[in-house]
């Protein structure tokens, strides 16, 4: 496992050098609001480094008014479907314009929670037991195969949207309904009780993990986004030797589904002291909320250096 060298300077070239970069954020999903506070965060880095950088919404001109711009490579600040699914990543690779984050295939995996929890099961690495729901599911054999209480998600959203703790056969359905208004598909998962941690990766490195602490117990849209009660804890309590094999378990997890450049892997750990992986991010947060510039800033790394050095990773590509 690689750590973090903040020794490493972050731009190491002339600016101009970057050409004429996009910032794309913004977009139709359920995210969106959180997309415009990254995007306005990274715009407003990539402005004070001295680039010529562009802010562009998505939903206002489509790809049509991206190529009007005519840039050399892209800053991908968008969540959600339509900006972290793979989609963009493929009009991009068919434009021929460099972008930040993962590749299209890693980009839709990292979107689909249950097919990457197969493959992460598949490969032997620690997720919690899973179903797929529908509207006719038989609730109490979903509560007798995953225990109580369990969570229910989407399976393509992001930033805890529409995911509830059930507690009791009865909750089951409607937390059925309330995830199935942002997603077709959704899914019920075991629930891992203990503390929560976050594990930040840039450019083949694992920056020092988080332990999140909620103290409504649940670290939802309003625990991550707006509350100042959430507490992130860094350095994150646990041993060199935990966090050396957490950093492992986020790095094989981010490799398995093909992630490049940037993520962010979300895990719990249970009474016995083992992790269980739950996601992965292929694109996150950037606001003055976000885990990613808590993390670096941690390790050295300020906002205005993370953003150039996620940025850099366009210039492999």
């Amino acid at each position: 496992m690689s750590h973090f060298d903040s020794s490493s300077p972050p731009l190491a070239r002339p600016a101009g050098e970057y050409g004429r970069v996009v910032l794309l954020y913004g977009g139709s999903s359920a995210e969106r609001e959180v997309s415009l506070a990254s995007g306005a965060a990274v715009l407003a880095a990539l402005q004070r480094s001295g680039l010529d950088v562009h802010g562009y919404d998505l939903a206002e001109g489509g790809l049509a008014g991206l190529e009007a711009l005519a840039p050399d490579r892209v800053f991908i600040a968008m969540h959600g479907r339509g900006g972290e699914d793979g989609t963009l990543q493929g009009a991009l690779e068919l434009l021929g314009v460099p972008y930040t984050g993962s590749g299209v295939l890693a980009s839709s995996l990292g979107m689909d929670k249950q097919r990457t929890k197969l493959l992460w099961q598949a490969m032997g690495l620690p997720t919690p037991e899973s179903v797929t729901l529908d509207a006719q599911a038989d609730w109490a054999a979903v509560c007798d195969e995953l225990g109580l209480p369990l969570i229910v998600k989407p399976v393509h959203e992001g930033s805890t949207l529409g995911i509830s703790i059930v507690d009791s056969r009865e909750a089951l359905e409607a937390a059925y309904h309330e995830a199935a208004r942002f997603d077709a598909q959704v899914m019920a998962e075991r629930f891992i009780e203990g503390p929560e941690y976050t594990v930040s990766l840039l450019d083949g490195c694992v920056l020092p993990p988080i332990r999140v602490e909620v103290p409504s117990g649940f670290y939802d849209y309003e625990a991550k986004y707006h509350s100042n009660e959430t507490l992130y804890h860094l350095p994150s309590g646990l041993s060199e030797q935990d966090e050396t094999a957490l950093g492992e378990l986020c790095q094989r997890a981010f490799e398995a589904i093909g992630g490049e450049g940037w993520g962010r892997v979300d895990v719990m750990r249970d009474a016995q002291g083992r992790f269980w992986l739950l996601e992965v991010n292929t694109s996150p947060g950037m606001t003055d909320h976000s885990l990613v510039p808590q993390s670096a800033a941690y390790a050295g790394l300020d906002f205005d250096a993370l953003v150039l050095r996620i940025l850099d990773t366009t210039l492999e590509r």
